[in-house]
């Protein structure tokens, strides 16, 4: 069971926000967007800085204090489908080339953890991203200052809907989707596909464990494909009704 809430039930100071629910799993993400310069390396473009935090109040096996490797290897995941999916153009984020530009600081927080983290994840900031509205920006010629006027907001333009399906794999001969936080400790590997709404494959992700056979990992791929298009279908349709109940 999935349930997903944008908005106003989730952090009002956020630029987009929702909250996630897959089974026990819960996540909520706040989108923060701040004016900033371009990378050096690309002049005439925004980016994205996702950070995945595990505490201590969402399971017992997290513990207070620097981000540990799940949490990192987490980050990293979202970094790598946000630039694999082409998720926003980050272009669309420069407002000045080579002066000013948007960093949109994407911060997921798991309230609940019961397994399937990065599933949630995906979701949840794709649900804050649809939800998220940046205020105009225009350069003041004169002055060549930034001028904000945030009476005029405009929602962030997304390109591509990636969805992620979690396996746990029991030697090749069993696969579970959407396994538990027990499931994933008695499998013998783990494994996360994403894929857009155009069938696309954006990334595998498996972290070591025991090897998959290519027809099981094309059941997997498949599996995904059929489930990204229940989980765009739902999100929608709560976006929307939010949306319509303003």
């Amino acid at each position: 069971s999935l349930f997903t809430f944008p908005a106003e039930c989730s952090i009002s100071t956020a630029d987009g926000s929702a909250l996630v629910k897959i089974g026990n799993t819960t996540v909520i993400c706040g989108i923060k967007a701040e004016l900033t310069m371009p990378p050096s390396d690309a002049p005439n473009k925004g980016y994205m800085v996702p950070n995945v935090d595990l505490p201590p109040l969402c399971s017992s096996k997290f513990r207070p204090g620097p981000p540990g490797e799940q949490a990192q290897a987490a980050s990293q995941f979202i970094a790598d489908v946000i630039e694999s999916s082409d998720l926003i153009n980050m272009e669309e984020l420069c407002i000045d080339k080579s002066k000013l530009c948007w960093v949109l600081y994407c911060d997921i927080m798991c309230l609940d953890y019961d397994g399937n983290l990065l599933d949630a994840c995906i979701i949840v900031l794709l649900a804050a991203l649809k939800n998220a509205q940046l205020p105009e920006v225009t350069i003041n010629k004169e002055t060549d200052l930034a001028e904000v006027d945030i009476q005029k907001k405009k929602p962030l333009k997304i390109n591509r809907l990636p969805v992620g399906s979690s396996f746990a794999v029991f030697d090749d001969s069993i696969i579970i989707v959407d396994p538990t936080a027990e499931e994933e400790s008695l499998s013998t590997a783990l494994l996360t596909v994403v894929t857009d709404e155009e069938d696309r494959l954006c990334a595998v992700h498996k972290p070591g464990g025991t090897s998959l056979s290519g027809e099981k990992l094309q059941h997997c791929i498949n599996r995904a494909i059929t489930r990204n298009k229940e989980i765009s279908k739902l999100v929608g349709k709560v976006i929307e009704s939010k949306t319509t109940a303003k």
